[in-house]
């Protein structure tokens, strides 16, 4: 009976379950991030070097393949000299939790290497502004066209078979023209943005407004509504907490594209600092970063998840998050 309880097709589980499973989401990665950094045999490939001994192109601190290690400790052993001392490790580009933790707080508090450069919280701040605009530019032509074509057959057909070509083209594809266009700093990043998730969000909309129940169009050009008053009082109230719902969903997309658009023209943002860290080999930086753009990601869709229960208290998907 228990397990039917947890494993019922299609039955939402009670909220403390609900509960136990997100946390269990997000524990069960890490823990295994913790056992593969902290348990020496189930994955270290390599020897981080404490004391080099007789090997003259060993240095404390350096980290060589375990086979190396072996071979040479083999070989001073042999020679009688003095021996190198190690521990197991795992490669620098896979540090351990604790060291990312760390740089959570350190990418904060250290000032950036150059002169030029620009902390932690800068660099995230432009690429949120790249996120807000472009997903800003791309609702407001995008979620009208969505609506327009999902209500009325003949926008549909004038509007959908080219959006359904463009969309398979690939955003990045027109960066050099982007920057031919608009410059060299944010204008090309935004535009990616916008391109990456305009055609997207017009086809989903409009399928959103399709689903809308055909009787309340009906009654409503039955009553002798206006089009405009069958758009402004009958569909987009009709649509509107599914419509709240697809732009949490359609802004997750956005940040999928913030690496690459933020490639484009001056480097700047979030990947200039990924990009900075990642050329020092301090990969520790480059998690925490990585991570960050998660946190704030999740952090934004919870917030919007919270509002929407509020201002649709009786959509039940909604309600059920």
């Amino acid at each position: 009976m228990e397990t039917t309880a947890w494993f019922a097709a299609r039955q939402e589980l009670p909220p403390n379950r609900r509960k136990l499973l997100a946390i269990g989401s997000f524990v069960l990665p890490i823990l295994i991030w913790c056992l593969v950094s902290y348990v020496p045999f189930l994955w270290h490939p390599m020897v981080r070097i404490s004391d080099p001994g007789a090997v003259d192109y060993f240095q404390a601190d350096m980290l060589v393949d375990k086979a190396v290690f072996q071979a040479e400790l083999e070989t001073v052993q042999t020679q009688g000299g003095a021996l190198p001392v190690g521990e197991l490790s795992n490669p620098i580009y896979l540090p351990p939790p604790h060291k990312v933790a760390e740089a959570f707080y350190t990418g904060f508090t250290t000032p950036p290497a150059s002169k030029d450069g620009l902390w932690l919280h800068q660099s995230l701040w432009q690429s949120i502004q790249v996120i807000f605009w472009g997903f800003l530019l791309s609702s407001l032509v995008a979620v009208p066209l969505g609506v327009l074509a999902g209500t009325y057959s003949a926008v549909s057909r004038l509007f959908e078979p080219f959006i359904e070509f463009f969309r398979y083209l690939p955003a990045p594809a027109f960066g050099a023209l982007a920057v031919a266009v608009l410059g060299i700093y944010e204008g090309p990043k935004i535009a990616i943005i916008f391109i990456g998730t305009f055609f997207q969000q017009v086809l989903i909309i409009s399928n959103t407004t399709r689903k809308l129940d055909y009787a309340l169009l009906e009654a409503a050009l039955t009553l002798g509504t206006s089009r405009l008053k069958l758009l402004r009082h009958v569909v987009i109230p009709g649509i509107l907490p599914d419509l709240y719902r697809d732009q949490r969903i359609l802004l997750g997309w956005a940040w999928t594209y913030l690496i690459v658009a933020e490639l484009i023209g001056t480097s700047s943002g979030i990947t200039w600092f990924i990009t900075q860290q990642a050329r020092y080999e301090h990969f520790e930086n480059v998690y925490a970063a990585i991570l960050m753009i998660g946190i704030i990601g999740l952090g934004t869709d919870l917030v919007l998840a919270w509002l929407g229960k509020r201002l649709f208290p009786w959509d039940k998907p909604a309600n059920k998050q």
